[in-house]
């Protein structure tokens, strides 16, 4: 039977704040993440442990809910949202990579004040071929 979990975060930093595009210098050209990407990391990852989110516990093929609870009215891209919140699951040990995930949902919800997401993470039964597609042996139609 599938595994799933359930859990909460707070906001994340924009991808322009997560993200540090170096400009000048001997790494110029680079992307790292920046203080406040690290800052988010850490948030997670603490709150990982204090929540008792398992790590490692799901393996294979990944279907991953995001509800947004939005911080304000300001107009936001849903698009831009999960790539700091992956990176920081993956950091964290609660996904192995983000390369695992098949199916990313992400739907915005009401305004909640300082901003929430709502994560569910469940593993995908079957077999899953490189493009994405379940099958059980048969071809695909």
């Amino acid at each position: 039977m599938p595994q799933s979990i359930t859990f909460a975060l707070p906001w994340p930093p924009s991808n322009n704040h997560y993200f540090l595009s170096l400009r000048k210098g001997p790494m110029a050209g680079r992307v790292i993440i920046s203080t406040e990407g690290k800052q988010y990391r850490k948030a997670v990852a603490d709150l990982v442990l204090t929540q008792r989110i398992p790590a490692n516990k799901l393996t294979g093929k990944l279907a991953v809910w995001i509800h947004v609870l939005p911080p304000n009215h300001q107009r936001r891209d849903l698009d831009n949202l999960p790539k700091a919140v992956l990176d920081s699951l993956s950091h964290a040990g609660v996904i192995r990579d983000d390369g695992d995930i098949d199916d990313l949902r992400i739907t915005r919800f009401a305004v909640r004040k300082g901003g929430e997401l709502q994560i569910r993470i469940s593993e995908i039964p079957g077999c899953a071929t490189v493009s994405g597609h379940l099958f059980s042996g048969g071809q695909i139609a």
